[in-house]
């Protein structure tokens, strides 16, 4: 496809991220929030439970964390299945929607741990000169 042509077709989308009131917005803030990134990814590789989850995504809040799953399952990127059983257990898994979505992010998080030494070497010259404390 052409540039043209993929310019044209982007015009026919029904949905625009770009426009205020686009309800594609907020399923893109839920995505690539820092959580909603980080628990997409933890989740591409298999079901985890709750507490899994929460060792894997290290750093997030149980408050966080079921905040984001909720927000994710919603929009149908993730799944959750409660096991009847004593004690109780909860499973979360990726939809399709959600393995395609986790495909992408983790093609971005590669990138980026793949060049942090540019990364890290930028922060210092920027750093350096401008002084910082």
């Amino acid at each position: 496809m052409s540039i043209t042509q993929e310019g044209a077709a982007e015009r026919e989308l029904p949905y625009d991220v770009f426009a205020k009131a686009c309800p594609s917005r907020g399923t893109l803030e839920h995505i690539t929030g820092r959580w909603g990134v980080l628990t997409v990814g933890a989740l591409y590789h298999g079901s985890l439970r709750f507490n899994e989850l929460r060792r894997r995504v290290d750093g997030v809040s149980e408050k966080m964390l079921s905040q984001t799953l909720h927000a994710l399952e919603r929009d149908g990127l993730v799944h959750r299945e409660a096991q009847p059983v004593n004690p109780p257990r909860v499973d979360y898994e990726l939809t399709g929607l959600g393995r395609e979505v986790a495909g992408r992010l983790l093609a971005l998080i590669h990138c980026v741990e793949g060049r942090m030494d540019e990364v890290l070497a930028a922060r210092e010259r920027y750093d350096s000169a401008r002084g910082a404390r």
